[in-house]
């Protein structure tokens, strides 16, 4: 089969074409911009890319088109597909028909820590000898690849593995399809971190969500399993509109637990009040202790035993752009976050906080997500990064200025239009032993370079 993808320069679109291409597809693609690094990884494969939605494009007679969540009515390509009555369908949609649909599907949902517990959960499958396929929204250090098909397993040279881990983001699924991208994916085991309002530009209240997160609930077999965050009140409300699997709660005392870290990050995991083993890491954070014993709940599902899950965590290398050190320069530590929502915003400071003990933090924010833009969370933005002693925050490409949202930071909190104005400012600020926490979801001007650079006086 043929397929042509567009928007395929997206984290999401691009593991379709990877696991598309592996199964043997012919696959092509298009993107408004086709832009580096998926465009490199995708052309490293063999797949050519086309920059724009070009109605030219139809010359490549695909037997499908698959359509990616950026695309929208007035692209060329797009309409003439349409026009013409050709074969299109969405890419979660394609995914569950010709990948996931006789797979042991987990999938990871939640506001927050979804890639995170996805890669944990698929690093412990593989080390028990799983063979998992995947496809997550980053890049798994101990993968280097973002998705891929599923392996021949340890235990069985015979076939490939039945398990498939997915992100399963809430996100709608494209245009001629507003319903969230995860009711597609049929999991037998789903994993609900945590639910909060987000994505202001689709969804108008944080009911609206829960609504998609019980259509999710909604599919999950009888013999399957939920593992569910028990701290968080708007899941135990998308659980008490029906339920019909059985659910294991983490995060209270009646299910899975993570004990408080020791100085090098290291934890005990609880089952019911009882310690099942300790997990020997580095990585920070309350919320990713959290994310590792829902992983470990999870991976228990599919018959891995517990402690060999608690033993494949210690070799977990966790996932680029989640407090990924960029480098060091002039002893100033420069780290790379995804965060952009309050919340993860707070948690990922006070992750390092409690790392780095005394040493100032400077974050380095740009408010870049769709909510953001819109500024429906603007009023949270002050508190969030109240544990850091500077704030820097770039302001260009907003609907909404940040300063009175700050305001509550008082003078540690600056706001920048330009980024040579803001990296100049951090630079004259940074000093030995400070750590340079850089927030966003997108490449943020290749800042950390830039900065790590400029630091070095280069």
């Amino acid at each position: 089969m043929h397929i042509h993808i567009l928007g395929i320069c997206g984290t999401f679109m691009g593991g379709i074409a990877a696991i598309a291409k592996a199964a043997g597809h012919k696959v092509t693609g298009c993107d408004s911009n086709v832009y580096p690094p998926m465009s490199t990884q995708l052309e490293a494969m063999g797949i050519e890319l086309v920059s724009g939605f070009g109605a030219e494009q139809l010359a490549l007679n695909p037997d499908v088109y698959v359509i990616g969540n950026v695309v929208t009515r007035g692209k060329p390509l797009m309409e003439e597909i349409l026009n013409r009555g050709l074969p299109y369908i969405s890419g979660p949609q394609w995914l569950a028909e010709n990948v996931l649909h006789d797979k042991w599907v987990l999938a990871v949902a939640g506001t927050h820590g979804k890639t995170t517990t996805s890669s944990m959960l698929a690093w412990i499958l593989e080390d028990a000898g799983l063979a998992p396929g995947f496809l997550i929204g980053g890049i798994p250090e101990n993968f280097s690849v973002s998705a891929r098909l599923p392996g021949v397993p340890a235990q069985d040279a015979a076939s490939r593995s039945p398990f498939f881990v997915i992100e399963a983001d809430e996100y709608d699924t494209a245009f001629f399809d507003k319903r969230s991208k995860f009711v597609h994916y049929r999991p037998r085991t789903a994993v609900l971190n945590n639910l909060e309002f987000d994505h202001a530009d689709i969804f108008a209240d944080l009911a609206a969500i829960e609504t998609q997160f019980h259509h999710l609930v909604r599919t999950v077999p009888a013999q399957g399993l939920i593992v569910s965050n028990g701290r968080e009140p708007a899941l135990a409300r998308v659980l008490a509109r029906g339920c019909w699997t059985p659910v294991a709660s983490f995060g209270t005392a009646d299910g899975w637990q993570a004990g408080a870290a020791d100085g090098d990050g290291s934890f005990d995991v609880l089952l019911d009040g009882v310690v099942q083993g300790r997990v020997q890491w580095s990585v920070l954070g309350e919320h990713n202790r959290l994310n590792a014993v829902a992983a470990i709940a999870a991976a228990r599902h599919a018959g891995v035993r517990v402690a060999d899950a608690i033993d494949a965590l210690s070799r977990f290398r966790n996932v680029k752009r989640r407090m990924e050190v960029k480098g060091v320069a002039r002893g100033v530590t420069v780290f790379d976050d995804f965060a952009h929502h309050p919340t993860a915003i707070a948690t990922t400071i006070d992750g390092l906080r409690h790392k780095v003990g005394p040493a100032r933090i400077l974050a380095v924010l740009e408010p870049r997500s769709n909510t953001m833009k819109l500024g429906t969370m603007k009023d949270a933005l002050g508190a969030s990064l109240a544990e850091a002693d500077q704030v820097f925050c770039y302001a260009a490409g907003l609907d909404w200025r940040p300063e009175a949202a700050l305001a509550v930071l008082g003078d540690k909190a600056r706001t920048f239009d330009d980024l040579d104005a803001l990296i100049a400012a951090i630079v004259a600020e940074a000093g030995d032993g400070d750590q340079v926490l850089v927030m966003s979801n997108g490449g943020f001007g290749g800042i950390h370079g830039r900065l790590l650079a400029a630091l070095a006086g280069n």
